[in-house]
């Protein structure tokens, strides 16, 4: 999950000790028992763990240059974020963060099969990251936990070389959906979790005919935006058309607005846009003007960026978010997210939702690249990869599929009470509602590129890229 920035970026935060698999009934499952690219290599000889997950670091005795970026003692890859963004210093910081601090703890338990992991990091800041993925294109033998805004920029470059990735996230369409590309956490354009929308039906009986959607002049989350709603209508959920669309470059005066939602009398806000100052002073105007309305916000709003705002204002204190991970409020109960924590803090690097993201990517590619053994090649990491069906990343979040590149079919919702968060849905803490129904299919026309019959973005796809083999 991200927290600070990023729209589509997010995705939710964090799971449970005793997680592993959703059944089809919306009740909070635990869910946790272990992850399906399992532990060959060194893995099962492995004492230590991260989370639940049997490591994928150790000593050994692979050999041999076998591919760009391996040698007999170490295997370089690229990683990196957008911190350098002149007009957001540190944008997306805790991804590098992240992948830094697992390349120490994995070499610190010699490596993966004996070779020591090399780390190139990248930064992109915002605008240049075409430019560093054809930096990684000449050295590295892999992307890993790599978050980059403009990924779709450098997807070309990153297609024409070859290089696969298994990304921290993806942002752009053909990005996102881009061949020898895998996600712990994937976010396909053709596919959605709706998971805090099936929540909220059944917190609260009114929410399919008392909802409404925060619209905005911003492509990017008008985009998002139309995505949701095309879901909304899927399932039941008509909303009201209040008519509030904000100023994506902030407004004079938030009041006309709070006072057309108190006016309309919605029950329920959804938002797609993140937490800004322009986002704030519209709540704050909706409690000044004596509206109460409840707020389903992305994953994005679960941060201290939030929780600080809030604990001044308390016009948050109705404000709900929807998530895929483990919230740092559960580490108690989550072993692999406290692990995290304590792995990065010592570090002096920055905690948020996005490190574990990248933190589970990094996870997803070590275990891959472990079961190849001494023979570490791209095409043996792909074919190990596009195995993977069932992925907790050691219970930092709900099951994905990154194999198949499909999202998580579970959720949780938090909610914001001063600055504080607590899990309110489902009740036991650290447990996630699942459901068959908590993934749609989107509509076509909201993708923003053309997929093959394999789900593969056509933008850039040659008969050259590296695809996964059976045999």
């Amino acid at each position: 999950m991200k927290v600070d920035k990023i729209g589509r970026l997010a995705a939710g935060a964090l799971a449970v000790a005793l997680v592993a698999s959703c059944t089809s009934e919306r009740s909070g499952t635990a869910l946790m028992q272990g992850d399906g690219a399992g532990g060959g290599g060194q893995a099962a000889a492995s004492a230590e763990k991260f989370g639940t997950l049997p490591s994928p670091c150790g000593p050994g005795d692979a050999k041999g240059a076998t591919d760009q970026g391996v040698t007999d003692d170490a295997i370089t890859i690229g990683f990196g974020d957008d911190r350098g963004f002149a007009s957001a210093p540190g944008l997306s910081k805790e991804m590098g963060d992240a992948v830094s601090a697992l390349i120490d703890w994995c070499n610190g338990q010699g490596g993966i099969n004996g070779r020591k992991i090399k780390g190139n990091q990248y930064d992109g800041a915002y605008m240049h990251a075409a430019k560093v993925v054809q930096e990684s294109c000449k050295q590295d033998f892999m992307l890993v936990g790599q978050g980059f805004a403009m990924d779709d920029a450098a997807e070309q470059y990153r297609v024409a070389c070859k290089l696969p990735t298994v990304a921290g996230f993806t942002v752009g369409p053909n990005a996102a959906m881009g061949p020898m590309k895998f996600e712990a956490v994937p976010y396909p354009v053709d596919r959605m979790n709706i998971g805090s929308l099936r929540i909220a039906q059944e917190m609260w009986s009114d929410f399919d005919g008392k909802t409404d959607v925060l619209l905005s002049t911003s492509p990017a989350v008008t985009t998002g935006t139309n995505k949701v709603v095309s879901a909304m209508k899927q399932v039941g959920v008509e909303p009201m058309e209040c008519g509030v669309r904000l100023n994506d470059a902030g407004e004079s005066s938030y009041m006309p607005f709070a006072q057309k939602i108190k006016k309309c009398g919605a029950g329920y806000l959804w938002s797609s846009d993140t937490p800004d100052p322009g986002q704030f002073s519209l709540l704050e105007s909706v409690k000044r003007a004596g509206a109460e309305p409840k707020y389903l916000m992305e994953a994005t709003w679960y941060s201290t960026k939030v929780s600080e705002w809030n604990k001044g204002s308390g016009a948050g204190d109705n404000l709900y978010a929807g998530m895929i991970f483990q919230p740092f409020e559960n580490a108690g109960k989550a072993p692999a997210v406290k692990q995290y924590m304590d792995l990065v803090e010592a570090k002096d690097g920055k905690i948020a939702l996005l490190g574990m993201q990248a933190t589970s990517s990094f996870l997803l590619w070590a275990t891959a690249a472990d079961k190849c053994g001494s023979d570490l090649t791209r095409q043996c990491v792909v074919n190990e990869l596009a195995k993977v069906h069932e992925w907790t990343g050691g219970g930092l979040h709900a099951p994905t599929d990154p194999g198949a590149n499909k999202p998580a079919s579970c959720a949780l919702v938090v909610k914001l009470t001063g600055e504080k968060w607590n899990q309110v849905f489902p009740e036991e803490t650290g447990e996630f509602s699942c459901g068959d129904d908590y993934v749609v299919e989107t509509d076509a026309k909201t993708w923003g590129t053309e997929l093959d019959d394999d789900r593969i973005s056509t933008k850039f796809l040659t008969d050259d890229v590296i695809k996964p083999q059976t045999s």
